[in-house]
């Protein structure tokens, strides 16, 4: 095979950050070898429905959702006199992110099975797909860098990537891995209280109207927030990447750390006064139901 130094030396750069994130989350909440290693590969193959959709516009052009975008590029958004940007990028941004968060939560919910039993288990399975999905990308980022500009220009992609960008995906979807512990771990009377403290009218009328239950639109609303929350937070990383703010990033991704920590201190809160199950769903994932220990008044361990 013509290429395949740079494909095995592509795959062997994307490991080392693999490895290194790895051992750092799975040091801090250790799940199964068995659902750790699924849920990874499920993650790093989640890449390729992504390059089998970028494939099909050469076929069916109308698939290609980046034409929307492209129909603003003469729209500008500026957010100073020194940074104007077409709006046409941000859209763009979100529709990439908002691609990657879906395939990543997607792979969670194909390997869980009811095996996340806490909110910590939900963080941590998203942190896994998204490090498998890191490592694949990471892999195509450095074989194309690689064949088309050599072994010379990898070192500052491989220390950028290896760093700053595997750790956003594992950031984003940690956040993420939050709202869907939240979605199927609330007790009814924290969902109570996110329900008053938001006083969301048009969710209650949703519910009168069509007739869904409150539970369940409270486990849609949680992961739509959460979707919501890391799409953006995806867009706008790559946003400074576009307009060259490097070292917006570097405090952007402080920030998002300090915004997960926050909520982690969010759920011991909960956990302490008794508002989070254990082991049992308020909505399951399949949807076959599974009894819920009403009185159990047990913290999550």
């Amino acid at each position: 095979m013509e290429n395949f130094p740079q494909i095995a030396g592509s795959i062997a750069l994307a490991t080392i950050p693999a490895l290194a994130w790895g051992y750092i989350f799975y040091k801090k909440k250790p799940e199964g070898k068995y659902a750790t290693a699924l849920t990874f590969v499920v993650g790093a193959l989640s890449v390729f429905p992504i390059l089998l959709y970028k494939m099909s516009w050469q076929f069916f052009p109308w698939m290609n959702a980046f034409n929307f975008a492209n129909q603003y590029t003469d729209d500008i958004i500026g957010f100073s006199s020194l940074m104007m940007l077409p709006l046409s990028v941000v859209i763009t941004f979100m529709i990439v992110g908002a691609i990657e968060e879906v395939m990543k939560m997607l792979a969670v919910r194909s390997v869980d099975k009811n095996r996340i039993k806490t909110i910590d288990d939900s963080i941590e399975f998203f942190i896994i797909a998204a490090l498998g999905f890191s490592f694949t990308e990471n892999i195509l980022y450095f074989y194309n860098i690689w064949v088309m500009h050599g072994t010379g220009n990898l070192v500052l992609p491989f220390l950028f990537r290896s760093s700053f960008s595997t750790f956003a995906h594992l950031l984003f979807s940690g956040i993420l891995g939050y709202y869907y512990g939240v979605a199927h771990f609330a007790k009814p009377i924290l969902q109570e209280e996110i329900r008053r403290g938001r006083r969301h009218k048009i969710i209650t009328k949703l519910q009168e109207k069509f007739g869904f239950k409150r539970e369940k639109m409270f486990y849609r609303g949680k992961l739509i927030e959460g979707l919501i929350i890391a799409i953006g937070l995806h867009a706008l990383f790559n946003i400074f990447l576009e307009i060259g703010l490097t070292f917006m990033i570097i405090i952007f991704l402080f920030g998002g750390n300090a915004a997960l920590n926050y909520l982690f201190n969010k759920k011991e809160n909960h956990k302490n006064y008794g508002k989070l199950y254990v082991d049992n769903r308020n909505h399951q994932i399949p949807a076959e139901p599974v009894p819920i220990k009403q009185t159990s008044l047990n913290p999550e361990s």
